[in-house]
């Protein structure tokens, strides 16, 4: 029979405002693969940043017993010296430092005080080929896709002997290829004897993988459900994560197609920073009114860059081509004039591009319509917060006011803000680059 390797007991945590986690309990058996599922807010990041020591020791109320034995963490070293690693939804990787620079970041391989750069990148190549990764140390973890920088980061962790691997959020970036890819690397370390614990809201993932997933709702534990159980369905999972059987997975669409509201001929992108590479060429495409058109294609084929550099030349350099709205050719050479034709863009990385995660969920939502809530160049306080409020309550974004920072909320509560940013501006075209990434299957 196999032994505990952690026990969290009675974990309670509180933000300013808002009590996140409620007497949550958790049991993790050594050398499985334990999958945590919740709606947006349910505290599913949070208990494993309690867990990792992102939240110290007295930040928080319960006991942590790992090995049974009682553990209290003031730093995330602290939880590794004990072997246990987080990787994060954001990957922390440098994009300027070296592949074997990365993995040994802040744990370099010295000899008599100074870093020994052999050693390093022999090492850091078996790590690499442990995770299946074909890449030379001294490569740039920029050069990398996502799918290979998420293996660098798991590289980065076996560097450091790892007993129990957390990973939020680790397909949610990657193509199917490269998720399979990751998936696989997990059956192999736990055949290694290593735990994992893993934070998704892909369920056909959880459903394959996982030995046991622990359902959190409003910062409660729901049920704990041995996945090779007869009972282990999808439909429990979510019945659990939104307290009611969802009848339509994917919502009934009676489909309305008007006349041609946006049209992009012959349009043509290079890349930024390389010479003579054509990143788009030539592509066109035409959507009418009411009709949601999808857009296709591996990760680097170009979706993204052709959606930034419609909206305001947010990428790339030598852009040609022609824009339509309404029939009407549109000038789109700022995001200013994409906005004022009606365009708006919901950015594939939130984080980057989508937020300004210092300021509260109020400013966030009227960002891009503050023409709309303005007169002689003043802002209408009163009528900025309504709105917000709104947006609030119709997306179901998870916190108590709209005062809230939008760095303090989950990432899939984040995303809700995203949208409802731009659907404030009530644009005529709507381009959405990977809309339900980090959400939940009741929010979806």
């Amino acid at each position: 029979m196999s032994s505990t390797i952690l026990e969290m007991q009675d974990i309670t945590k509180n933000f300013p405002g808002v009590k996140v986690l409620k007497d949550v309990s958790l049991r993790v058996t050594e050398g499985e693969i334990h999958a945590i599922c919740g709606e947006n807010g349910a505290g599913k990041s949070t208990l494993m940043k309690v867990l990792s020591g992102v939240y110290p020791y007295g930040t928080y109320d319960g006991t942590i017993l790992l090995n049974g034995e009682e553990v209290r963490f003031a730093t995330i070293n602290d939880s590794e010296a004990r072997g246990i690693v987080i990787i994060h939804q954001e990957l922390a990787l440098v994009p300027h430092l070296s592949v074997a620079e990365n993995i040994f970041l802040g744990n370099e391989r010295t000899r008599r005080g100074l870093i020994d750069w052999n050693l390093a990148n022999a090492r850091a190549a078996e790590l690499l080929a442990r995770v299946g990764l074909h890449e030379n140390p001294v490569t740039p973890v920029g050069q990398l896709g996502v799918g290979k920088q998420q293996l660098v980061e798991i590289a980065k962790s076996l560097s450091k002997d790892v007993r129990l691997l957390i990973l939020d959020e680790p397909t949610a970036a990657l193509n199917d290829t490269d998720s399979e890819h990751l998936l696989n690397l997990l059956r192999q370390l736990k055949e290694q004897g290593i735990t994992c614990i893993i934070i998704s809201h892909k369920l056909g993932e959880i459903e394959e993988l996982a030995d046991s997933t622990t359902v959190l709702r409003d910062g409660a534990v729901v049920e704990t459900i041995d996945m090779h159980g007869p009972d282990a369905t999808q439909e429990r999972i979510i019945r659990g994560m939104v307290g009611r059987d969802l009848e339509h997975r994917f919502p009934e669409r009676t489909p309305s197609i008007g006349a041609e509201a946006f049209r992009v001929e012959d349009w043509t992108v290079h890349h930024p920073s390389q010479a003579g590479r054509v990143v788009v060429e030539s592509a066109n495409l035409d959507v009418r009114a009411g009709e949601i058109v999808g857009i296709a294609g591996l990760m680097g084929a170009g979706r993204t860059e052709l959606a930034m550099s419609v909206f305001g030349r947010s990428y790339g350099r030598d852009v040609t081509g022609k824009v339509f709205v309404h029939g009407r050719e549109v000038s789109t050479r700022t995001v200013d004039e994409a906005i004022a034709a009606g365009i708006a863009y919901v950015s594939e990385d939130r984080k980057k591009y989508g937020l300004n995660l210092i300021q509260d969920i109020r400013t966030n939502i009227s960002a891009a319509g503050l023409d709309k809530l303005s007169s002689r160049g003043f802002v209408n306080g009163n009528e900025e917060i309504q709105v917000a409020e709104g947006y609030r309550a119709s997306m179901n974004i998870k916190a108590p006011t709209v005062l809230v920072t939008v760095g303090n909320l989950s990432g899939g509560n984040q995303q809700k803000v995203v949208l409802s940013k731009w659907l404030h501006t009530a644009p005529e075209v709507l381009i959405l680059d990977e809309p339900t990434r980090g959400i939940d299957v009741g929010a979806k």
